[in-house]
C-alpha cells in the first residue's frame, strides 16, 4: 500500500505526474498510471477517510497498432471502445495515426483516455492484449513480443505455414474473431461484417458490369421490355442473404444455392420477392454459372479453407464480361480462379470474366466497419481485460472456442491438421 495523502495533494494542485522512489506516476481522471518497465500497474484511487491510501489493482494494458497490410483502413478499437475500457481502469496505447483512415483522430483517442505512442513496436511490447482488425502480416511478425495475445480476424488457414510456425515460436496466443461462436451456434463478431460484405457485393457487381470496367454492359436491375440480369449466389448464410436482398431490390433474377435446406428455407421465407433456391450440386453449379451475369461467392467454412465449388472449367463457360464477387476469398475463395486482390487494384480479368476478390472489402468503408467491430467485439475484449486471458477463457466457451494457438501451442485441431501440426486441447493448458 502506498500513502495517498501526498498524491492527493499533487492531484488537487493540478500536477500531471509525481514520483515515489523510482516510479513515475501520471494522473489521468480517476486513476494513476505507474511507469515501471513494460508492465504498467493501474493504481486506483480508493479514499478511506480514516487511512487514505491507493490500493494497487492489476488491470489490462491494451495495444492498438496502425494496420498496414492490404490498404487496411479499419482500426482495432474505436474511441468509444477506448473510453469504455479506460473507464474500467485499463490502459490503452494507440499507435499514432491508427484511426486516421477511418476518420478517428489521435485527439479523439486521447479524449477517450488512450495514450498515443509513436513507434510500431510499442502497441505490442507495452501491452498484455493487442486488438487488431486483421492478423499481423509477414512484415509485422518482427514487431511482436514473445508471449503476446492478439485478438483479430486471423483467417490462418490461408497463410504460409512459416508464419504459423513463427507465431508458435513467439509463444503467441491468437484469438480469431471469425470463429467466436455463441451458445446458439451463431457468429456474433463475424456476422455483421458478413452482412456488410453482402450489402456491398451487388453495388460492386453493378459497377463492374459496365463496359468501361470490362463488364457485359448491362444493368443488374429490370428495365421494362428488357429481361433482368441473373445473379447466382453460392451460399445462403449471412452474406448470401444480404446479397440476395440487395439483388432482389434492384429487380434482378436471383438464384441461391446451398447444401443446407434449413438455410434455403429460412432465406426463401424471409426475403420479399423470393429468389429461386436449389440444393447445391456440381451439375447445377455448372448449368447455373453458364447463365449467370454475376456470381457472388458466399461460402463459409469457419476457420477452414473454403472449397472450390466453381471450377476453372465453369469459369471458362461463363458469359464474356460477366462478374465474380468472391466474398469467400478471405478463407481462400470458392472459385478456382480466385486470387486475393487489394483495394487499389481490386479486379483482374481471367477467361473473359471480371474477378473482384478483395479479402478486406469492408476496409473501403472503414469508419462504419470500425464502429461495427466495436459493437460486436467489445464484450469479449472487456472480458479479457477484466478477467485476464486464462480467466476469460475458462469462463467463456465462445472465447475459448476461438483460440487457435495458446502460448505457442496449437489448440485448434482443424488448423493443426491443415498444417500438419499436432494439437493439444485448450482445457488441458488452462
Amino acid at each position: 500500500m502506498v500513502p495517498f495523502d501526498h498524491l492527493e495533494r499533487e492531484i488537487i494542485n493540478g500536477r500531471r505526474d509525481a514520483r515515489i522512489g523510482k516510479i513515475r506516476l501520471s494522473f489521468r481522471d480517476s486513476f494513476v498510471v505507474g511507469s515501471a518497465g513494460t508492465k504498467i500497474a493501474i493504481l486506483r484511487r480508493r479514499v478511506n477517510h480514516r487511512n487514505p491510501t491507493i490500493s494497487e489493482a492489476r488491470a489490462m494494458v491494451i495495444g492498438v497498432p496502425r494496420e498496414i497490410h492490404r490498404q487496411e483502413n479499419r482500426v482495432g478499437l474505436s474511441p468509444f471502445a477506448v473510453s469504455q475500457l479506460t473507464a474500467e481502469g485499463h490502459a490503452v496505447y494507440v499507435e499514432k495515426g491508427a484511426g486516421v483512415p477511418a476518420h478517428f483522430t489521435d485527439h479523439d483517442f486521447e479524449e477517450a483516455g488512450a495514450q498515443i505512442v509513436y513507434s510500431p513496436e510499442e502497441p505490442y511490447h507495452r501491452s498484455d492484449l493487442v486488438c487488431r482488425v486483421s492478423r499481423p502480416s509477414t512484415e509485422e511478425l518482427d514487431l511482436l513480443k514473445p508471449g503476446g495475445t492478439i485478438i483479430a480476424f486471423q483467417h490462418l488457414a490461408v497463410i504460409p505455414k512459416e508464419n504459423v510456425d513463427r507465431f508458435m515460436e513467439l509463444e503467441s496466443t491468437l484469438i480469431g474473431y471469425e470463429v467466436v461462436t455463441d451458445e446458439t451456434g451463431d457468429f456474433p463478431v463475424l456476422n455483421p461484417f458478413s452482412e456488410m460484405a453482402g450489402q456491398m457485393a451487388i453495388p460492386l457487381a453493378t459497377h463492374y458490369l459496365q463496359t468501361t470496367k470490362g463488364g457485359r454492359g448491362i444493368l443488374i436491375g429490370n428495365v421494362p421490355g428488357v429481361p433482368p440480369s441473373t445473379v447466382l449466389i453460392i451460399g445462403a448464410g449471412t452474406v448470401g442473404f444480404a446479397a440476395a436482398r440487395s439483388a432482389l431490390g434492384d429487380g434482378a433474377h436471383v438464384l441461391v444455392v446451398d447444401d443446407d435446406m434449413a438455410q434455403l428455407r429460412s432465406l426463401s421465407r424471409d426475403l420479399i420477392g423470393r429468389p429461386v433456391t436449389a440444393v447445391s450440386t456440381t451439375e447445377r453449379l455448372a448449368r447455373y454459372s453458364q447463365i449467370a451475369d454475376v456470381i457472388v461467392g458466399a461460402v463459409l467454412k469457419p476457420g477452414r479453407r473454403t472449397p472450390h465449388l466453381i471450377t476453372e472449367e465453369m469459369v471458362k463457360n461463363m458469359k464474356p464480361g460477366s462478374v465474380i464477387i468472391d466474398v469467400s476469398v478471405d478463407q481462400g475463395g470458392c472459385v478456382a480462379t480466385t486470387r486475393p486482390t487489394t483495394l487499389d487494384r481490386p479486379t483482374f480479368m481471367q477467361h473473359g470474366v471480371v474477378h473482384y476478390c478483395v479479402p478486406n472489402m469492408t476496409a473501403n468503408v472503414p469508419r462504419t466497419a470500425s464502429r461495427v467491430l466495436t459493437n460486436a467485439a467489445l464484450p469479449y475484449v472487456k472480458a479479457l481485460a477484466k478477467k485476464g486471458l486464462e480467466g476469460a477463457l475458462k469462463d467463456d466457451p465462445a472465447l475459448a472456442g476461438a483460440v487457435y494457438t495458446f502460448k505457442g501451442t496449437m489448440v485448434d485441431p482443424g488448423l493443426g491438421e491443415h498444417f500438419g501440426i499436432p494439437s493439444t486441447p485448450l482445457q488441458g493448458l488452462l
